[in-house]
């Protein structure tokens, strides 16, 4: 049923949502005369790599001059990119994955291949499921980006203390859902869109990344 819902609303989305979708395609385009949109290999369900798309909202070839992260006010924004991350809008293209089977609407946001190969095993239970466009681990991190620009080493910090936190509320996410966890979480990432709200992080997190910040 969960596959049903996602190709259903999915395509119904990508078909609703083109007007606004060659808006973005057009405002890209005339921002820099650069390519529309950004693909980059991420590792789906069963460790199986796939190409997954967004719009593009970094200067070209910004993956070779950086890590895999956006950090605060990260210098490789475009003007058109940094409207597009904060209201999400650079994510539509993920619709066309759903469509396609590689993710799912709901589900643990996927990651770089680098980053996977330094799961554990438990860990690496999180490719037991399709990857999401959105997930409970996201909306528990809505300020990560600004946390972690303030670390001395933003990576070494996302990878010994973010990314843990996420993977296990993924974790807990795989054990209890269900159908209607997955619509409150859609409907709380569509919230949070539209509702200006303070920005959230797990505490527990926010007191590691404050000691390596010290």
């Amino acid at each position: 049923m969960k596959r049903v819902v996602d190709v259903t609303v999915a395509a119904m989305g990508l078909f609703l949502l083109a007007p606004l979708m060659g808006a973005i395609a057009l405002a890209i385009k005339l921002g820099d005369g650069g390519s529309i949109f950004f693909s980059q290999t991420r590792v789906g369900q069963f460790g199986l790599p796939f190409r997954m798309h967004k719009f593009r909202t970094m200067i070209q070839y910004a993956e070779q001059v950086g890590v895999p992260l956006t950090i605060g006010n990260d210098a490789r924004i475009t003007k058109v990119g940094y409207w597009l991350r904060r209201t999400k809008l650079d994510e539509l293209p993920q619709l066309w994955n759903v469509v396609k089977g590689e993710m799912s609407l709901v589900g643990p946001r996927p990651e770089v291949p680098r980053y996977v190969a330094l799961y554990t095993p438990e860990q690496r239970q999180v490719l037991e499921v399709r990857p999401g466009i959105t997930d409970l681990a996201s909306l528990r991190f809505m300020d990560e980006a600004s946390c972690l620009a303030q670390m001395p080493n933003p990576e070494a910090a996302y990878l010994t203390v973010v990314l843990p936190h996420k993977l296990t509320i993924n974790l807990e996410y795989m054990r209890q859902r269900t159908t209607f966890s997955d619509v409150a979480i859609v409907l709380a990432t569509l919230w949070r869109l539209v509702t200006p709200a303070p920005p959230t992080i797990v505490p527990k997190a926010e007191k590691e990344m404050d000691s390596q910040a010290a």
